[in-house]
């Protein structure tokens, strides 16, 4: 590089790009008068050791500031300082004595001191504000690791927090890696055994921990500071750029095990709040280019709940949001994404919905992007809701209507069979116009947001009394059931009942078409004391409690079985390479209620029944739902000379081992009907006489 670059830098690429010569910077800022490039030793220090002041003629294009400095190497702390008009009514916040993060920094440092506080009050913030880092990406091993690229026929995902997954004091983690992504390494064996195919990490990028209620925290990380940055704060690293090759690190690990790797990301807004929020970054950069702001450009539209939203069909974020995806994807070798709020990206500058939104099509139709696995939360906080009507070809979406279904009409209420029904083939009357598979269903109970599978069964309302809110904050309309007494109970009838009920949701989902989707702990009933809202819960409420795992291990058996039928690992199907889910795709079903060939779908009915065949496998199965609070007796099909007996696969009523059994070891079943207990799911199997191991 020459001396003129030396003086003058380049607006591309954006961010700190470090060459052998020195670091490129280059910031967006829109509007500002002029802007410096502050240089830090050491995090905690409360002035920069250099002030680098750039030039607005030299070190300018069009709204881009750069600068090559020489001598710069990776793990050099920077930041920024942008001077122009404070005029709100104008949608201006420059605030020359804030200093702001690279919105494309690979890392940010957080000092000892940070305050979020200090970065809303005016005045001098430069020790406790975060800093960026100037990373050297090339210097990482990848060796031969690359996205695993497995089908969504064959996913089960396994929606995990990192901190909570290994925080516990019980995890058997070293405590200097408890919480971290070193952690999250060694109990990718529990994953493995569990039958997970891939991990859906809560938010990873690096985030706000102050942005939380008085004496709380933010746990649940809903709250960016950077879209290319991993949390600094799950790394059990302290040097600048350990979090970066620690992440690194994890998925590769990941991946050796079979596992992928999927990032639930936040594209909707960000932790600089509303009018009266934080300047951390992006408000004081370019405000207008980065929010959609009500018409009187003083306040923030807050179409996410969070304070403010982001203006993603704007050309400059809507790069940055694609900028950060082809990150995720190239460099740190993530295999997908979830996007929160997703219909968000659907809103323009005004707020309104685009038929077409620009930033959705961008991400259907980039090329790096093309093989990544990309799932849609449809709808927003202000109201948008979009399953089954969310844009493009290769989106997966979260089926809040699965959720709902299921879980009113397995605690009995009214009018839910015939919806329950369609759940079970994957929602073709939410999808099926669109010509699209089944797998475009993300079936799901529960996830981070509300109940846990556990509590779903043990309270009838909400007990978020700990997140100092008196009760107000979570959703009212949990559709839960409390089997008959509200929280823990040592009673061994409610206990069972709700043992029974976690087996129902745990079989319905993980046998519907679709993709199956299971949150953290539901495998050994993992309790929030009910608390259906705990993203401020940075404690033992929401951590893994490992203890757990032998607690329930009948529960957590009935996971693992149910997953190796999914994954056709314990059927009399010979092609191992064909999953349950694969093999009853547009299979044809013959719906049935108590009496064959007579199903209820009326407004009072509480059962489901069906027979599929899988005529290229010779293979018939039959499932029963009961969701009734009486014993119900369902006819079978007869298999005649044809089919071998019935054999009961599973039977949710029943205690371990026997809720559950691979079908070799299964027990026949010979008689014509068969006894539905209560609320109960029971599943039978045969095949063609003569069949052997097909």
């Amino acid at each position: 590089m020459n001396i003129q670059n030396y003086m003058h830098g380049r607006s591309f690429p954006l961010g700190a790009t470090l060459y052998p010569e020195g670091v490129n910077f280059s910031v967006f800022s829109k509007g500002s008068e002029s802007v410096q490039l502050l240089l830090f030793d050491h995090v905690d220090d409360p002035k920069p050791s250099r002030v680098v002041e750039l030039d607005r003629w030299t070190n300018r294009t069009y709204h881009y500031w750069h600068m090559f400095l020489p001598g710069i190497i990776a793990g050099q702390l920077y930041a920024y300082r942008v001077r122009g008009p404070f005029d709100p009514e104008r949608g201006l916040r420059f605030d020359p004595d804030k200093v702001l993060l690279d919105p494309y920094g690979r890392c940010v440092a957080r000092p000892a001191a940070y305050s979020r506080d200090a970065a809303r009050k005016p005045g001098n913030n430069a020790a406790s504000a975060m800093k960026s880092v100037v990373a050297d990406l090339s210097a990482y091993d990848w060796g031969d690791d690359a996205p695993l690229r497995r089908p969504f026929t064959k996913t089960v995902v396994y929606e995990l927090h990192v901190g909570g997954f290994t925080r516990h004091p019980n995890s058997g983690i070293d405590p200097a890696r408890r919480g971290t992504y070193a952690g999250l390494i060694e109990k990718i064996p529990y994953l493995q055994d569990l039958g997970i195919s891939a991990v859906e990490l809560l938010p990873v990028f690096a985030f706000d921990e102050q942005d939380g209620p008085p004496g709380l925290c933010n746990y649940w990380g809903y709250s960016p500071v950077s879209f290319f940055a991993p949390h600094g704060g799950y790394s059990s690293r302290r040097d600048p750029l350990g979090s970066l090759d620690e992440f690194r690190d994890m998925v590769k690990a990941l991946h050796h095990a079979g596992i992928e790797v999927l990032l639930d990301v936040v594209y909707n807004h960000t932790a600089e709040g509303g009018h009266d929020g934080p300047t951390l970054c992006f408000r004081g950069l370019s405000n207008e280019a980065y929010y959609i702001l009500e018409p009187n450009k003083v306040f923030y539209a807050n179409y996410t709940g969070c304070g403010n939203t982001l203006n993603a069909n704007e050309p400059i974020c809507r790069r940055l949001i694609i900028d950060s995806l082809r990150y995720w994807v190239s460099e740190m070798h993530v295999d997908g994404f979830r996007f929160d709020l997703a219909s968000i990206l659907s809103r323009d500058g005004s707020g309104q919905p685009l038929p077409s939104p620009p930033v959705l099509w961008d991400i259907e139709s980039d090329p790096v992007l093309a093989n990544v696995k990309l799932i849609a939360e449809a709808w927003d906080a202000a109201g948008l809701y979009q399953v089954g009507s969310f844009i493009g070809e290769s989106w997966k979406e979260w089926n809040g209507r699965f959720r709902d279904d299921v879980r009113a009409f397995t605690k009995g209420d009214h009018g839910k069979a015939g919806a329950v029904a369609q759940r079970l083939l994957g929602s073709p009357d939410i999808y099926g116009y669109e010509e699209r598979e089944p797998e475009q269903s993300i079936n799901f109970i529960t996830c981070h947001d509300g109940f846990t599978l556990n509590d779903l069964v043990c309270y009838n309302d909400k007990h978020n009394e700990a997140n100092g809110e008196e009760n107000r904050d979570g959703s009212n309309g949990n559709l839960s059931w409390n089997c008959g007494v509200e929280g823990p109970t040592g009673n061994q009838e409610f206990e069972r009942l709700r043992n029974r009920q976690i087996k129902n949701f745990l079989t319905l989902t993980l046998l519907s078409v679709g993709t199956p989707m299971l949150l953290m702990g539901d495998e050994v009933r993992r309790s929030q004391n009910g608390n259906n809202n705990a993203y401020c819960q940075d404690n033992e409420m929401s951590w893994f409690d490992w203890g757990l795992v032998a607690r329930h291990a009948d529960i957590h058996r009935f996971v693992k079985q149910l997953v190796a039928f999914r994954q056709n690992r314990q059927l009399p199907i010979g092609r191992q390479d064909t999953t349950l889910n694969e093999l009853l795709r547009n299979q044809p079903v013959q719906w049935h209620g108590i009496k064959l060939n007579a199903p209820d779908w009326s407004h009072e009915s509480h059962v489901i029944s069906a027979t599929v065949s899988l005529p290229e496998n010779r293979i018939l199965l039959n499932i029963m739902v009961n969701a009734y609070w009486e014993e119900l007796a369902f006819e079978i099909s007869p298999g005649g000379d044809v089919y071998e007996p019935w054999r009961r696969c599973i039977d949710t009523s029943l205690e371990s081992p026997d809720d559950v059994c691979d079908w070799f070891n299964a027990p026949e079943i010979v008689t014509s009907t068969y006894q539905v207990q209560p609320r109960s799911v029971v599943l039978l199997i045969t095949r063609a006489r003569g069949s052997g191991m097909l």
